[in-house]
């Protein structure tokens, strides 16, 4: 596909371009992903340290592929899935910019942008938490940031409502990344600047180049409100809208995708899993050796779930007061769908087993009471922490195309 740039309502003046893309629910999916592209383009549309050949647009699509390879320096001769699986998104390779240098700003200051119910991806390392308000990650995917002295790489891919977070060291290098225009079963492709290797954002596992069957370490990840955030987490910093580029952060690019769990998802070429509506809603909870699916149909009857996974005791809480990402043209403003956290539910040797007491998280054994953050905030276990277990939120195609023999937990 050649890109060209083509403003809507918007001016281009060396490198700075003021676009405002307005999606409708008439408009159909390509145009959707047309309109993130044509927003991405301007400044940033090469991202820094991308190297020779990023952002290389001229080349028609590879006959064989269906996606362009010219530019590439990526060893297309060793990959583990087929290449014939790879779709262009749309936009070319970091046409939809992530994220190299953040910069953040307090809690008192993201409330001028973001409501008590936006969702925000919470990482915690070392006792220090930071914020990666969706509003912003819709527009970038990816950012590239370091924490508490870890090099991270937090990650959303809209068309998947997934978001995963990954330390961005191999051995004893360390990886930058950037989006790689293409999908395979509609997630998101990343590239790393170092080797050009492609990883699959859903598993975290290089599928193209020189790495190709490398796994990046996925770190324990939390979406929550701002408000839980900031309850949990009062010293907590929160990216910043300065960012490098001019988005209309607040509002949401993909109007209407997850408008019904029946739909279709878009740039999904295989069979969808038929266990479950293609766009439901569920968290995954991983061990070693299964994956559990909690949907999120059975939280809303049931906010509080005590499972077993991988031969331990597990919970899940669920908080239906968060909104989503993917609905109404102003995020603020669109429907709650809730999120999900999910802990071993021992404390010590002492296993136990959760209830919904009125508005609280409460234990059976004891009587403390604890909050979405797995944290004992009353009662004879105050001060106490349940353990996380690896858990992502996505939507059921997605997970299903990736982990067909997922269990679900109905």
């Amino acid at each position: 596909m050649i890109w060209r740039c083509e403003l809507i309502g918007g001016t281009v003046g060396g490198t700075m371009l003021s676009v405002k893309v307005t999606m409708r629910r008439f408009l159909a999916p390509s145009l959707l992903l047309l309109a993130v592209g044509v927003a991405a383009c301007g400044e940033g549309a090469e991202s820094p340290g991308s190297g020779t050949g990023a952002g290389s647009t001229s080349a028609q699509p590879d006959a064989g592929l269906g996606i362009d390879t010219a530019g590439w320096k990526t060893d297309f001769s060793e990959h583990s899935v087929p290449l014939s699986e790879f779709v262009s998104g749309g936009p070319p390779r970091d046409g939809i910019p992530p994220i190299d240098e953040p910069s953040y700003v307090s809690q008192d200051e993201a409330e001028d942008f973001l409501s008590d119910r936006e969702p925000v991806l919470v990482v915690e390392q070392s006792g220090e938490a930071r914020a990666y308000p969706l509003q912003i990650l819709v527009w970038h995917e990816i950012v590239n940031d370091e924490l508490e002295g870890r090099p991270i790489a937090v990650t959303y891919c809209p068309l998947c409502n997934s978001s995963v977070v990954f330390d961005r060291r191999v051995g004893g290098d360390e990886l930058t990344f950037g989006t790689t225009g293409n999908l395979r079963n509609s997630d998101l492709v990343m590239w790393d600047r170092q080797t050009e290797s492609w990883w699959q954002q859903l598993t975290a596992e290089a599928v193209v180049g020189e790495l190709t069957g490398t796994k990046l370490e996925v770190l324990p990840a939390q979406t929550l409100s701002f408000e839980d955030f900031r309850a949990a987490y009062p010293q907590g910093d929160v990216l910043s809208r300065d960012t490098g580029f001019q988005r209309d952060y607040g509002t949401n690019p993909y109007v209407g995708y997850d408008e019904t769990a029946e739909e279709e998802p878009f740039l999904f070429e295989g069979e969808t899993d038929n266990r479950l509506p293609p766009k439901a809603r569920v968290t995954a909870l991983f061990s070693d050796d299964e994956t559990l699916v909690i949907p999120f149909e059975r939280l809303e009857a049931e906010p509080v779930v005590n499972e077993d996974v991988g031969g331990g005791p597990a919970v899940v809480f669920y908080d239906p007061e968060v909104a989503s990402t993917l609905d109404e043209e102003t995020i603020a403003d669109s429907r709650s769908v809730g999120t999900a956290a999910a802990f071993e539910r021992r404390v010590g040797r002492r296993e136990l087993t959760f209830e919904l007491r009125g508005d609280r998280f409460v234990d059976r054994e004891t009587g403390s009471e604890w909050d979405i953050t797995g944290r004992a905030v009353s009662g004879p276990l105050a001060g106490e922490e349940l353990r996380p277990i690896r858990h992502d939120e996505q939507f059921w195609f997605a997970l299903a195309a990736f982990l067909p023999d997922a269990e679900i937990a109905r």
